[in-house]
């Protein structure tokens, strides 16, 4: 599995809102800015993540966006299912792939469903908040 930019920022963005977000709105001009990514790029990001319930925005010259729900509860899997369709590490085993004609004989299909249990498991045992923390240990800001 390969995340895409949009999965890598969404986190970036995540963790963001999550460091500045504590007590007003975090606008996104201003996490464009010490992110070093696009405000429009950024739009697109926080419109899904509004719209799944992870974040929410407020409007107005004080507005931005906050989370929905404590940090601590929301997973890097919650933002990445949502920013990038889902985890699976192969088609097949994507929602919307439909039943694999060769399912029944699939010599491989048991390695591949282990390591999706392996990166689902991964990305839901790391909160946002575990992710802030751990970025505070961190000053590369590369991905």
């Amino acid at each position: 599995m390969k995340i895409s930019t949009k999965g890598r920022y969404a986190l970036r963005l995540a963790i963001d809102v999550a460091r500045w977000g504590t007590t007003e709105p975090v606008s996104l001009t201003e996490t464009a800015e010490r992110q070093g990514i696009s405000v429009k790029y950024l739009e697109q990001i926080a419109r899904k993540m509004t719209h799944a319930g992870i974040i929410q925005s407020t409007r107005g010259a004080h507005g931005g966006y906050q989370f929905a729900r404590p940090t601590d509860q929301v997973t890097a899997g919650d933002i990445l299912r949502v920013c990038e369709g889902g985890t699976a590490p192969v088609a097949c085993l994507e929602d919307d792939f439909g039943l694999c004609p060769r399912r029944g004989e699939c010599e491989t299909i048991s390695f591949w469903e282990g390591l999706d249990q392996a990166i689902e498991n991964y990305v839901d045992s790391v909160s946002i908040a575990d992710l802030v923390t751990n970025s505070a240990h961190t000053s590369d800001n590369a991905c």
